[in-house]
């Protein structure tokens, strides 16, 4: 079975869902560690090309390393879907300090909101790019990039090297350059940005983006708190049925004799 989607950016194409042959690079550590996994499921799946939207791949064959971290995603969510249905059940911890207790969610993976990319940021990125605003604090004005998939695989590498300097990391690898600021001192100006910049900054990022947002507002059945989760993503999204065997294989060792 195959199906034709289009990405928040308008590529377009016709995919199939997942085979048992995909399951190696899901297992396949290596690929986890060089961030390649994503690369190589949606180059499995995506069958035929049909509208590049705004990037310009060679012979016709799309290089998910070009591709916008919004399209990856919207596209991964797609044939998940067509895999296994649009139905996905998860579970997640109350985050109420004196509940805790797990929460089982499930939700229709379709619902979730899709945002497009705009004509202002189909222009910019097809430019070169390059996107620019202005901090409110500092008063200064930066260009940025938005991630592709190149980035996606580079930026826990980066991350990994300075867990302490986290959002500064972030910071440094998608601001392309600062007025007035000398290329040496971009990583020294963003780590004296006040915390209002950064948010905005942030929030700039988001603004400009395409893609599916994954923020989830679910309710603990115990205290009844609502809160806000992102939905997960991790091996159980890809191979539900193993997530299964694993919790049932917990509760038979967690019930008496």
């Amino acid at each position: 079975m195959a199906n034709i989607i289009s990405c928040p950016s308008g590529l377009t194409g016709r995919i199939r869902g997942m085979r048992v042959r995909e399951e190696r690079v899901l297992a396949d550590r290596k690929l986890a560690k060089s961030g390649g996994q994503v690369d190589e499921l949606l180059s499995a799946c995506w069958e035929e090309l049909l509208e590049a939207g705004p990037y310009a791949f060679a012979d016709g064959k799309v290089d998910w390393g070009q591709v916008l971290q919004g399209d990856r995603f919207y596209a991964l969510l797609q044939v998940r879907v067509l895999t296994y249905g649009p139905e996905y059940a998860f579970a997640v911890p109350c985050q109420n300090a004196a509940c805790r207790a797990r929460i089982d969610w499930e939700l229709d993976l379709r619902q979730l909101p899709v945002r497009a990319l705009s004509d202002t940021s189909r222009a910019c990125f097809v430019a070169g790019n390059r996107f620019e605003t202005t901090l409110p604090d500092a008063g200064t004005r930066v260009r940025f990039k938005l991630l592709t998939g190149e980035d996606e695989r580079r930026l826990p590498q980066l991350q990994r090297a300075t867990p302490e300097k986290l959002l500064s990391s972030v910071l440094a690898y998608r601001v392309l350059d600062v007025d007035g600021v000398d290329a040496r001192d971009k990583r020294r100006f963003l780590e004296d940005l006040s915390l209002r910049d950064a948010d905005f900054l942030v929030d700039e990022f988001d603004r400009v983006d395409c893609g599916v947002d994954t923020t989830l507002e679910v309710e603990c059945p115990e205290c009844f708190m609502r809160q806000e989760v992102e939905l997960p993503f991790d091996r159980g999204f890809f191979l539900p049925g193993t997530q299964r065997t694993t919790r049932r294989r917990e509760r038979s060792t967690s019930s008496p004799a």
